[in-house]
């Protein structure tokens, strides 16, 4: 008799509320522009002023591990974004993490700053949104994830203005991230001019890079998610 694999009996315990399911490019991070399938998870503890995702905050449907990994494979894409909402806001997501990448996928994880991400696959590639002062949410951030980064992870600072960008130079500046993090620099949609931020990125000894969000510029605000 043929054992069934733990990670299969897991999946099928799975239970999560899922927005949406779809197949795009990935509009931000390191890896912009690569085809990826995008997992987004319903529901979010924080509401960030600059927030374009509210949709996700509630409704959804519930899905099982199994019906999920059935529909990412659909689309027949390599990469897989679990985002939200705030994913990690639902218990079982790091599991869902866990069985994308026993699946074979290269899993990344969008997630604010304000929840434990001790629990996330070392496998998973973490995208953390450092929460800024235009956000309202800037008291939420949890001091212990930059400890629990490790090489490959982002940081991502969205950025409203000069104050927030100031605000995280001092962040990364309390203490040393691990190394192999990258920092990314990201302006709020239509609220900072681009040139002002990319003036900012190239001042001397500014770590990381700018980003924008690519699909915006392709599908515009509404259309691009």
């Amino acid at each position: 008799m043929t054992a069934v694999p733990a990670t299969t009996v897991r999946s099928q315990e799975l239970r999560l509320r899922i927005t949406e399911i779809f197949r795009s490019i990935q509009g931000e991070s390191t890896l912009a522009g690569l085809p990826t399938t995008f997992v987004r998870l319903t529901g979010c503890p924080l509401r960030c002023g600059y927030c374009d995702t509210a949709y996700a905050f509630q409704g959804g449907d519930w899905m099982t591990g199994p019906d999920i990994l059935d529909r990412v494979r659909e689309h027949a894409v390599s990469r897989v974004c679990v985002t939200g909402g705030e994913p990690l806001a639902q218990k079982q997501a790091p599991a869902l993490l866990a069985m994308l990448c026993d699946a074979g996928f290269a899993v990344s994880l969008e997630t604010s700053g304000a929840l434990p991400i001790d629990t996330v696959d070392a496998r998973v590639t973490v995208v953390m949104d450092v929460k800024t002062p235009s956000s309202g949410e800037s008291h939420r951030n949890l001091a212990a994830n930059r400890t629990q980064l490790k090489s490959g992870d982002q940081l991502k600072f969205v950025v409203a203005d000069r104050a927030d960008f100031d605000w995280g130079l001092g962040w990364l500046a309390e203490r040393p991230l691990p190394d192999g993090v990258e920092v990314l620099w990201s302006p709020v949609w239509n609220a900072l001019p681009l040139s002002d931020l990319a003036d900012w990125v190239c001042e001397p000894g500014i770590p990381g890079r700018m980003q924008v969000q690519l699909h915006k510029f392709i599908w515009g605000e509404e259309q691009g998610r």
